[in-house]
């Protein structure tokens, strides 16, 4: 099976430091990924690591991933549903800086479908009991 669009590993490894970079200062997220990503090198690294693993797997189909980004995003619990815009926006923002245009676009797009799934789950999970879910 081939990738989903033309992209290295090492690039994507540039996009996910480049982008935690920029994540680690932002006044919104930033004290989000901090509470739990922690503040130590060895944390960040890890979680970079992962990361980058998970869009691996996601465009390259390399496997090696294993996690649950649902589960992970709707246990943090203080992840809210207007995070998602702010974190799709900083992640385009990376993968202009980064990437070929057509590279950048592509990864844009899986991205955005991604995080409008984690989004929808985010909202479901703070909707009242009953509440028809907002699609």
């Amino acid at each position: 099976m081939l990738a989903r669009f033309p992209i290295t590993r090492p690039q994507i490894e540039t996009v996910v430091t480049r982008f935690y970079a920029k994540i680690r200062v932002h006044p919104v997220l930033g004290p989000v990924f901090l509470r739990h990503v922690g503040t130590s090198r060895d944390a960040w690294e890890a979680h970079e690591a992962k990361i980058a693993a998970f869009w691996a797997n996601a465009i390259l189909l390399e496997g090696g991933y294993s996690g649950n980004p649902m589960r992970a995003h709707l246990a943090a619990g203080d992840v809210k549903p207007d995070h998602f815009a702010l974190w799709l926006a900083l992640f385009d923002e990376t993968l202009a800086e980064t990437l070929p245009e057509d590279t950048a676009n592509a990864f844009s797009a899986l991205a955005h479908r991604i995080g409008r799934g984690l989004r929808m789950g985010v909202e479901d999970r703070d909707a009242p009991a009953g509440a028809v879910p907002r699609l």
